[in-house]
């Protein structure tokens, strides 16, 4: 891969990581995000591989949705990448606004190239979405994840999360366990235009913002659909 690719990918990766430092107010950003989520589900559920991921999304508790994942590669690799996280209200079916998070982790070794990924996280369990609500949480150690089951009969496996990931149209097993999930309080509060936190927004459904309709109404429509799967 050209040297110029390879620093492109590290600087933008780089951005990921100092988000909380950067000026990230900026709202149009913040509605590009969800439009992105938006399209970005519709795909994954439109997807002829994704049958366990359309049949079993009606137990999911949240849905993370990352447009893009940056991973690079020269001797310090990483990935990192902003999304939104919408969590059901387990007693009305009802699918709350969105808050946004970044998703990132950094490994050590001998590796050069890069890529870009599509990620959706479905958050299955209690202690899955609790971790959510943390400032700050680590895949894998502070809730279990693991790759989402793919194609038709698939075995589910169990974690508190489940991780789909889409690399140049295929389904591959990008590696996310370790990563460091964080909401971006300045983006949050630039979209609803005011402080607010993950809980007010993904709990106790204190905010709107109805330019995140159609990105509910997409998860909705979906998690709705009647299936004779196994649950979770």
């Amino acid at each position: 891969m050209p040297t110029r690719k390879i620093l492109t990918l590290l600087i933008s990766l780089t951005m990921f990581f100092q988000i909380n430092t950067a000026s990230a107010n900026d709202y149009s950003d913040t509605m590009a995000l969800v439009d992105q989520s938006t399209i970005l589900f519709k795909s994954f559920g439109e997807d002829p591989n994704m049958t366990w991921f359309r049949d079993n999304i009606q137990y999911a508790k949240a849905v993370f949705i990352v447009p893009q994942m940056l991973k690079a590669g020269f001797f310090l690799g990483g990935s990192g990448g902003s999304g939104v996280l919408v969590s059901r209200n387990m007693k009305t079916n009802v699918w709350s606004y969105p808050v946004f998070y970044t998703m990132g982790s950094v490994s050590f070794g001998l590796q050069i190239g890069g890529e870009a990924s599509q990620v959706v996280l479905l958050v299955m369990t209690d202690k899955g979405m609790d971790s959510l609500l943390t400032t700050s949480f680590k895949l894998g150690a502070d809730a279990s994840v693991a790759a989402g089951p793919v194609g038709n009969g698939a075995k589910a496996a169990t974690a508190d999360i489940l991780a789909f990931a889409r690399s140049q149209g295929a389904f591959a097993g990008l590696s996310i366990e370790g990563a460091v999930i964080k909401p971006r309080d300045k983006w949050n509060a630039a979209y609803y235009k005011q402080p607010v936190s993950p809980a007010d927004i993904l709990i106790r459904n204190l905010i709107t913002n109805h330019h995140a309709d159609k990105l509910r109404q997409a998860v909705a429509e979906q998690s709705r659909l009647k299936t004779t799967t196994v649950k979770y």
